[in-house]
């Protein structure tokens, strides 16, 4: 083939990712995001888990391109979901940097750019929650019309009786035929609470699972996670519905699909922390049309915020200059090198995830996730980062309420005088210091701190210099000197303690 030829060829191949081009429909993909609740990167069966079966996941892995360094932007459900709407991290997202908060609406949304440009948009299960839409100045979900009239019967009481699918086919039976679609397809599971017992009554075996070091090896952890599992399998069903829908209507091939979970499963030392457990989450997308070479695996760092930009550019929509994610297009192409800078970290952080602190306090923190390497800075040490240890201190009126209740926090609770058990308490719920530094590569689950100690330095304050020159470059009030109100922002959550309340924003000097 000639070089005219050649470039030709790769130009045309690159067309369907550019932010500018022609918007006829017939030339714009449909979006379909499915996204679990609360599911970790490991739990999926091509990703190495014995006791998952996730068929659908695997199917759109082996059919497109699966993602081994994805991570969400904050371990947190409200903030995860507005940081995947917007394309932008949550210090830039004033109050939608809290859970039970809002997403104000000066910050545009993907869903409500494509609907602009003639899609049909909308949205069913857990969109963006949890929160209060009017305080922002929405008056619909940010994730689109929810589409919520379906029921179905779960095999299990705890599981939710939402018929995702179901929900799906009307949206689709309502869309104009002219017109691309975008959906968000957002599962309750694996959200707690579980039916204590599932996944020994579904048949798997206690032997089945890896227990992490964070946590104790002992049968109701073993069994806990077990009930996790059942549910991230209910998620990859409803997948697997949708796979089938599309596939039966002849949308399938001209349709992105992404499955991924909005951060890490709710266990001790995961959920609602900047470890991998809490961060990392499982993530593959399939395209015949914009992914070449189909079956690959990427290492490429992401994050869940470059949704936003990948799939505009994807529907050749103009990118905001608001919004800072990266459009994946080069990746899903192959046609750049996974080692270029642009995508060779990925950033996440927190700030108040469930009111668990006196006055409304958050745990801020910022973290980096390059090579083998994780480090995080915590910004308030002094604080607990599970959450207060009394409850009376917390909305929610539970112990370290950051972390939600299980078998799991009990057993730790319970035996926490047991010298045996004594160190996974104090992984899961002590205080921590300012500086950690962790090597994924011989410490996968992250329990060694290195942050100090000699050999390292050199690492941490190269990782350091680059955390924070991102933060600035982004405009994280934590490191530009602007307010940081996050401690302040209203608390929409369910407040078991009523005598609970968010401190006053102190009075400017």
């Amino acid at each position: 083939m000639t070089r005219r030829l050649l470039f030709v060829a790769f130009a045309f191949l690159l067309c369907g990712w550019g932010e500018h081009g022609s918007t006829d429909a017939n030339d714009r993909p449909n979006i379909l995001l499915c996204i679990s609740d609360d599911q970790s990167f490991e739990h999926a069966t091509i990703n190495g888990c014995r006791g998952v079966n996730t068929p659908a996941f695997d199917r759109i892995a082996h059919e497109g391109i699966r993602f081994t360094n994805a991570y969400c932007d904050a371990p947190s459900c409200g903030p995860s979901r507005s940081a995947i709407l917007t394309g932008q991290p949550i210090w830039r997202l004033k109050e939608a940097g809290n859970i039970h908060s809002t997403l104000p609406a000066e910050f545009a949304t993907y869903p409500e750019l494509l609907k602009r440009a003639g899609y049909h948009v909308g949205a069913t299960g857990k969109a963006w929650s949890p929160g209060r839409l009017a305080p922002g100045g929405r008056t619909e979900n940010p994730a689109g019309k929810l589409y919520v009239g379906r029921k179905r019967k779960p095999a299990y009481a705890n599981i939710s009786q939402t018929d995702y699918a179901g929900n799906f086919a009307d949206f689709l039976a309502a869309k104009p035929d002219a017109e691309p679609f975008c959906f968000w397809l957002g599962t309750y599971e694996s959200h707690r609470g579980f039916e204590k017992g599932i996944g020994i009554k579904e048949g798997k075996q206690l032997d089945q699972i890896r227990v992490p070091a964070y946590l104790p090896d002992e049968t109701v952890v073993r069994s806990d996670l077990l009930d996790y599992l059942v549910e991230v399998e209910d998620f990859d069903s409803v997948v697997g519905r949708t796979i089938d829908l599309l596939e039966k209507t002849g949308q399938l091939e001209n349709t992105i699909i992404v499955v991924t979970s909005d951060h890490g499963m709710p266990f001790p030392r995961a959920k609602a922390s900047l470890y991998d457990a809490g961060t990392r989450v499982p993530f593959a997308a399939r395209w015949p049309a914009g992914i070449q070479q189909p079956g690959r695996t990427s290492k490429a760092f992401v994050n869940l915020s470059d949704l936003a930009t990948t799939f505009l550019a994807a529907a050749k929509i103009d990118i905001p200059d608001q919004m800072t994610g990266r459009n994946l297009g080069p990746i899903l192409t192959n046609t750049q090198q996974e080692d270029d800078r642009t995508f060779d970290r990925a950033f996440i952080a927190m700030e108040r995830h469930d009111g668990c602190r006196a006055g409304g306090k958050g745990y801020p923190c910022r973290a980096i996730r390059k090579d083998n390497w994780l480090y995080i800075q915590n910004g308030a040490p002094e604080r607990w980062p599970a959450g207060d240890p009394d409850a009376s201190e917390c909305a929610r009126a539970i112990p370290f309420g950051e972390v939600d209740s299980s078998p799991s926090k009990s057993f730790l609770m319970d035996h926490s005088d047991d010298p045996r058990i004594r160190r996974y308490y104090d992984l899961a719920f002590a205080k921590r210091p300012a500086e950690e530094l962790y090597r994924v590569d011989t410490d996968p689950d992250q329990i060694t701190n290195l942050a100090g100690l000699e050999e390292y330095v050199q690492v941490q304050d190269q990782l350091r210099q680059e955390l924070e020159e991102h933060l600035t470059q982004t405009n994280d009030p934590r490191m530009t000197g602007e307010p940081a109100l996050w401690d302040y922002y209203p608390y929409y959550g369910l407040r078991r303690n009523k005598d609970w309340q968010v401190a006053k924003r102190p009075a400017t000097p």
